[in-house]
């Protein structure tokens, strides 16, 4: 403890989780969407706004109001806490916290009003969703936008750069680095466009979701219009029939696209890693790096590796919010609550899984000389092509006649070409065939890249 005591300007050193200890400085632009000082400012907005709308106060009022919220400061949370440890009740300690803010303003007869005839779920799942929309918008999604900018440049960039294909890790009709490239670009921008489109869900309808005792103490207020338009108005779709807690269903589907992203980020960096290891692709030496600490010459390809383990972490946690939080016993139990706390780290693994991969493709660069050097060494590929145009002419057994030849070897040009000379098709497709090589069948390839 005294060797603590003497380290507190490095507190991140002795962080418990990662996210706020070694990866600080990386994912620290959503602190202040994720962060629990975040989710006290966001209940303070909800309740602020709710104020306002219920008491429809003058523009003076709503200013000093929103005051509160939008200079919600560290001295300002630290205070919150300080309630908080008396209420043991956060949503609580949030209302007295405004009510002390207020006491001494012209606004002191409003304090009733604060909170009035809400649960604590009724503040809270407007926070959590605010939280997430807007660090998906302001952190996350810029993040992804960029990948998906350099994936389509990239595919465009080697539309024409052949590359064999391995299925079931074994040689494969060749393709582009381009058109490999485009699968990923497109497969993202799909999930980005998800992303984009997804609006969360609010409820605002009290203890059990039925507005009771607001309808007591203002019977002529048409709650249900009302709760809509203070929704609609924080920008979320608002949910009328619900029990105490808002099912969370869209925060699902959120959670579930970006499970998938990660889903897709692991399958990209595996692709990198793979094609890294057959020398396809040369990674960037920087100087004072170390890559082993026994051998000096490796070059790892770290940054995939980091963002394959935290796609992992990420989806750990997410696919765990997916199947728990549409669970609830009845009205309502505390389960989601503890679980809606972690969603900033699930987001902070995503995040560095994303940024990861940036940092590994700016490191590399794809080596066209071993790509045709490797397509050489596998004409055998090939046989795909001349048992299609047999068939095409009407030829007997072509498949197994180039089974025999081909099947579990490494053939080279003049061993292929020796066959097609022997078959009994005509001379253009001869030709043809002849002047196919690893490298040029590639099919729709640079069209598939430049999609």
């Amino acid at each position: 403890m005294l060797y603590y005591s003497h380290m507190k300007s490095s507190l991140t050193l002795f962080a418990i989780s990662p996210i706020d200890g070694r990866y600080r400085d990386e994912v620290k632009s959503l602190a202040p969407f994720l962060s629990e000082a975040a989710l006290m400012r966001y209940r303070v907005y909800v309740e602020v706004e709710y104020l306002i709308a219920l008491r429809k106060l003058k523009p003076a009022d709503q200013k000093l109001l929103r005051h509160l919220h939008e200079h919600f400061s560290e001295r300002d949370a630290e205070q919150v806490k300080i309630i908080e440890l008396e209420t043991k009740h956060d949503v609580k300690a949030i209302e007295y916290f405004i009510k002390r803010k207020l006491s001494h303003t012209k606004l002191k007869k409003q304090l009733e009003f604060v909170h009035f005839g809400l649960t604590s779920e009724d503040v809270n799942n407007l926070a959590y969703s605010l939280m997430l929309r807007d660090a998906l918008r302001q952190v996350y999604m810029p993040a992804l936008q960029q990948l998906i900018k350099i994936l389509k440049q990239q595919s465009r960039r080697y539309a024409s750069y052949s590359l064999l294909s391995l299925t079931h890790g074994q040689p494969a009709t060749p393709t582009t680095l381009g058109k490999e490239l485009n699968v990923y670009t497109l497969r993202f921008q799909r999930q980005y466009d998800r992303l984009r489109h997804i609006k969360l869900l609010g409820k605002f309808s009290g203890a059990t979701g039925n507005w009771a005792a607001l309808q007591v103490a203002y019977p002529k207020v048409n709650w249900l219009s009302f709760s809509k338009r203070f929704v609609e108005h924080l920008g979320l779709e608002f949910n009328p029939a619900t029990t105490q807690i808002e099912s969370h269903d869209r925060l699902v589907e959120t959670y579930q696209t970006l499970a998938l992203v990660n889903s897709i980020l692991r399958d990209f960096n595996q692709d990198m890693w793979f094609y890294v290891s057959r020398g396809l692709f040369v990674q960037h030496s920087i100087a004072g790096e170390v890559g082993s600490s026994t051998m000096p010459h490796k070059i790892n390809p770290i940054f995939f590796e980091n963002s394959e383990g935290n796609s992992g972490v990420a989806n750990a946690l997410l696919n765990h919010f997916a199947e728990k939080l549409p669970v609830s016993r009845m009205q309502r139990d505390l389960t989601d609550s503890t679980v809606l706390r972690n969603q900033g780290v699930a987001v902070a693994h995503s995040l560095l899984a994303l940024t990861n991969t940036l940092k590994a493709l700016s490191r590399v660069q794809p080596n066209k000389e071993m790509m045709l050097a490797e397509l050489n060494q596998h004409w055998e590929v090939l046989a795909e092509a001349i048992q299609t145009v047999m068939r095409k002419l009407g030829k007997h057994t072509p498949y197994e006649q180039l089974k025999r030849l081909t099947r579990g070897q490494q053939l080279d040009q003049t061993t292929l070409h020796i066959f097609i000379d022997q078959l009994d098709i005509p001379e253009l497709e001869k030709n043809k065939l002849k002047k196919l090589t690893p490298a040029t069948y590639i099919g729709l390839s640079k069209q598939i890249a430049q999609l």
